[in-house]
């Protein structure tokens, strides 16, 4: 496995103001970032990282969201999900530039936006239909993605591990696969275990989150059943943290993060990074 941490932590655009925190993520011990890609114009920014990157060591995923009803992959507008396309085309075309190999998040619908109701079989297969579309543009960029559920207050789309999974085999791409997530399966999940090993064919990516978007192994995680069901499975993907702090307002108040949950952010690193390496090895 590899390990990885997700720069929201810090910011939701790197730039060269965050070369310090790259450099100390890299001599904690990670092998990975994990960059968000929410600003798809500069290009220039996602190059120059891609050279940092290259310079440290430090191999890279992403991270984005349908951020409004404009671009929603599940709208029954057709013009609609053409933006959905479009737009998820434009963030990988930002992730080539520093050699992206995941793009990973809820790229199944808007985050936030409720019908008042449970998803429909129109829904269903305008996301598919829409997500095939992005996968042959991943395809052709060379990166894949890994579909994200979350849990029921974020969306009502995809919320669990086995719907994530059915919605994967629909779409049927080898592009387009899933990822795993502790806090959302917290949340709506059983048990950790029985939904990793029942998604693992599918599953490509891992998000190691606190109850809380703490310091993993701090709170309330059935992290034994997590490790377990990794396992057991034989799960050899990146394993990426990540938390959420109040180091941008826009960010703290996006994540619901309204009081301080680790001392500080390279500690939350450093006994993160030693939470997983622990539990790997045991």
């Amino acid at each position: 496995m590899k390990t990885g941490m997700n720069l929201l932590l810090w910011t939701d655009h790197v730039t060269e103001a965050q070369d310090g925190v790259l450099e100390s993520i890299k001599a904690i011990g990670f092998d990975s970032v994990e960059v968000p890609i929410f600003n798809i114009d500069d290009h220039a920014a996602y190059k120059r990282l891609g050279g940092r990157l290259k310079s440290l060591g430090l191999s890279a995923t992403a991270v984005t969201v349908m951020g409004g009803p404009e671009i929603n992959p599940i709208s029954s507008d057709p013009k609609v999900r053409d933006a959905a396309v479009a737009y998820l085309d434009r963030v990988l075309e930002c992730g080539q530039q520093f050699g992206c190999e995941i793009l990973c998040g809820p790229l199944h619908s808007t985050i936030g936006l409720f019908s008042g109701r449970g998803p429909t079989d129109d829904e269903f297969q305008y996301g598919v239909e829409t997500l095939q579309r992005v996968s042959e543009k991943a395809e052709a960029r060379g990166i894949r993605l890994a579909v994200e559920a979350l849990n029921r207050f974020e969306c009502y789309f995809l919320n669990t591990a086995a719907q994530t999974e059915a919605f994967i085999r629909a779409v049927n791409h080898p592009y387009c696969r899933m990822m795993f997530d502790s806090f959302h399966a917290n949340i709506e999940e059983k048990d950790q275990a029985s939904a990793i090993r029942s998604s693992a064919e599918e599953t490509i990516h891992v998000h190691v989150s606190e109850n809380d978007r703490g310091t993993p192994g701090t709170g309330q995680v059935a992290w034994d059943s997590f490790f377990d069901g990794l396992s057991q499975t034989n799960y050899d993907g990146y394993l990426t943290i990540e938390a959420f702090g109040l180091a941008l307002p826009a960010l703290a108040a996006a994540t619901r993060v309204w009081r301080p949950l680790f001392p500080d952010a390279e500690g939350l690193c450093r006994d993160g990074l030693a939470f997983i390496k622990k539990n790997i090895g045991q």
